[in-house]
């Protein structure tokens, strides 16, 4: 009896296991495609599928543009425009295809995505490249162009500047005009009194 429970339970938990397995449907490419390692043209081809190929699609993005599929086991993404579905005798393609296919509305996280497809690719290293294609950036964004404004901006500052510098000298130049310091005088000697009015000791 025992054993039976436990076959039963086995059973039920495999029933239930199924609708995981089969998340993933199968779609057919129309043409020659790259499977691109994001939901745009901008990112780095992972590979080329063939025209007549099947690829098994986990799901694709809320405007049904772009769907994440597997290509004998590389993973990556491809326009839902060369994805077609045979149902009936009628082919469906592009987002119709993908309706009726039932794929699951997905996101696309770049940092996550990548990190589990791609590490072994070269592109992998040059990731800040395509960071922020779609959706927002994970690496620090770069410094803020510079254009013309901030030019004359820092030209007008560093004018600013000179000017204080050279009302500081000119003040400077002012308060010494009765004589120049002692420190700056030639007709004196170092350690020297300028009136000899007092007795030295030899």
């Amino acid at each position: 009896m025992p054993r039976l429970s436990l076959l039963k339970t086995a059973l039920l938990l495999g029933a239930l296991a199924l609708p995981g397995v089969a998340q993933a449907a199968t779609a057919i490419a129309t043409t020659n495609v790259n499977l691109r390692a994001g939901p745009s043209t901008a990112y780095p081809p992972v590979n080329v599928v063939r025209g007549g190929e099947d690829v098994r699609v986990y799901g694709c993005l809320a405007n049904r543009s772009w769907c994440d599929v597997d290509f004998y086991g590389q993973r990556g993404w491809m326009s839902s425009n060369y994805l077609a579905f045979v149902r009936g005798g009628t082919r469906y393609t592009g987002e119709r295809s993908v309706r009726y296919l039932g794929a699951p509305v997905i996101t696309y996280s770049f940092g996550n995505y990548w990190d589990r497809h791609y590490r072994d690719r070269p592109f992998y290293r040059e990731r800040q490249r395509w960071d922020g294609i779609y959706g927002p950036r994970i690496f620090d964004r770069p410094p803020p162009r510079r254009d013309w404004r901030d030019a004359r901006r820092d030209e007008r500052r560093w004018e600013e500047r000179r000017e204080e510098r050279r009302e500081r000298w000119e003040d400077r130049r002012d308060r010494y005009e009765d004589g120049r310091p002692r420190w700056q005088r030639t007709d004196v000697r170092p350690f020297e009194s300028e009136d000899d009015g007092y007795d030295r000791d030899y």
